[in-house]
């Protein structure tokens, strides 16, 4: 079950009955073609395409390797400086701040699909031009525009509401062992958090464009001025305010990096609407608030896990969900890294869908998730063996870890995962969220499934539960409504 960024000014003059907008101002990459033009003749070249290694992609793949290679370094530092009892209080910090999804209601989707299938009908040139009808550059401009005011907004409530929140949460567990000096560092949190959601629309944005590659290439720096911070934070023993420093190391490259293409976007920010904007009541709400309720639904799918532990396991509670935590953030940097191949193909999707090339889409649709599965197996079974080697070995820490048995549920859970996101990723690319009915009975079933199976019997019944819930809810119902409306719409 599933619950993941461009002119300077612009002088429109007619010519042949076509606009043609003129940017004085070198983009900082051209968009790629959603399809190659043919196959490289390289022998190199030939091996990428065909294990599907584009910029894009490679870019992708090496922010999540960044993150798990930086990750092996935080789970040794988290083991040297926090106690069993702080890993909980660091992996629940994460958790509650995933309540932003509230806030966010996936709007980030609505802006890609809908800006994609928008930049279908412009073209940036590599000298910085940009050509095609002006109704197509005001209707992509509103989109700018109104992504811009819902998360100013957003992150201005997502503040408000998650600080006292977390404060009364942490405020009421149970002791364990000395006092834990958490609130300076959930503070950090939520206001890092706060500054991460006001920029991420702007990358949906730029990635809906083409500009794909470029933001999975700041995304790859992001990951890494993240993982520096963080660790300057465990390293001068201030542990708990790790999540805040790497989230608050994503937030000022994201920043410095719009703020240095603040040419190219100011423009389409003070276009002045005029006749040609997309009217979200009839075009975009219907999909928005759609994918709003999936979104809200994915928190209670994955995001309560850590929480019921950490709240109603009694004194061992806080232990059992680092364990979690720790086996989720794992489980999810293996799923990011394989998900790359098919994440990174939402923009053209968008665009072929656009220009009515089905069949187009469905050969890349169906690579691409070959790719993705086999990425994401190879990686889970090298990811279990290796726990399991450390427990054999009498590894210490390993018991950071979930045991062999709930850990190989969740890993084959994920792997499951990414024929569901796949599928729910194809449909929204057509402007159509058709996977709300899964996302809400997956929901239904995951939250209680949560807090009596996690209350009752720990991590292992909340592994029982999440493997059982996406394997009849996610891929059964998933599946039956991918194959239902993909023969409708191409019919």
């Amino acid at each position: 079950m599933q619950t993941l960024d461009t002119p300077d000014r612009l002088l429109a003059t007619e010519l042949s009955g076509t606009a043609c907008f003129v940017q004085p101002l070198t983009v900082v990459e051209p968009v790629a073609p959603a399809v190659p033009d043919d196959i490289p003749s390289r022998p190199v070249a030939r091996v990428l395409h065909f294990l599907g290694l584009d910029r894009a992609v490679i870019f992708t793949i090496m922010a999540r390797g960044w993150s798990s290679l930086a990750g092996v370094g935080t789970l040794a530092l988290i083991a040297r400086f926090l106690t069993r009892a702080e890993q909980g209080y660091y992996y629940t910090f994460y958790s509650l701040v995933a309540l932003q999804m509230i806030f966010e209601l996936g709007f980030s989707v609505v802006i890609l699909q809908t800006a994609s299938h928008e930049a279908a009908h412009l073209e940036i040139h590599h000298d910085g031009r940009i050509t095609g009808p002006p109704a197509a550059y005001g209707r992509l401009a509103s989109v700018l525009r109104k992504s811009v005011r819902w998360y100013t907004i957003g992150a201005a409530a997502m503040v408000c509401l998650l600080l006292p929140l977390g404060i009364r949460f942490f405020g009421s567990a149970p002791p364990v062992g000395p006092p834990v000096a958490w609130l300076g560092a959930w503070c950090l949190v939520v206001i890092a958090s706060g500054f991460t959601f006001q920029v991420d629309p702007t990358f949906s944005f730029l990635e809906g464009c083409g500009f794909v590659a470029g933001v999975a290439r700041v995304r790859l720096a992001q990951a890494m001025a993240g993982t520096a911070l963080g660790w300057t934070a465990m390293l001068l023993h201030h542990g708990l305010y790790a999540p805040g420093c790497m989230i608050a190391g994503q937030a000022i490259v994201g920043i410095g990096y719009l703020a240095r293409r603040r040419g190219l976007l100011q423009p389409l920010l003070r276009h002045t609407p005029g006749l040609f904007t997309v009217d979200w009541q009839s075009e975009v709400w219907p999909f928005q608030w759609r994918i709003a309720v999936s979104w809200v639904c994915g928190y209670f799918i994955t995001q309560l896990f850590t929480p019921v532990l950490f709240h109603y396991r009694g004194a061992g509670g806080a232990i059992e969900a680092g364990q979690m935590g720790m086996s989720i953030n794992i489980c999810g940097t293996l799923t990011g890294m394989a998900i790359a191949w098919m994440n990174t193909k939402a923009a053209p999707f968008g665009r072929l869908i656009a220009l009515g090339d089905f069949a187009q889409l469905d050969q890349m649709f169906f690579r691409a998730l070959r790719q993705s599965l086999l990425a994401a197996l190879v990686a889970s079974i090298a990811v279990w063996s290796t726990v399991l080697l450390l427990r054999q070995q009498h590894v210490t820490f390993a018991l950071r870890l979930l045991p062999p048995g709930p850990l190989a549920l969740l890993l084959v859970t994920s792997v499951a995962n990414i024929a569901v996101f796949a599928e729910a990723l194809y449909l929204r690319a057509h402007k159509q969220e058709k996977f709300m009915l899964t996302s809400i009975l997956g929901a239904m079933w995951m939250a209680p499934a949560a807090f009596f199976l996690g209350r009752s019997y720990g991590p292992y019944g909340i592994a029982i539960g999440y493997f059982l819930g996406t394997a009849v809810i996610g891929l059964g119902l998933g599946t039956a409504t991918f194959t239902k409306y993909r023969r409708i719409w191409h019919a």
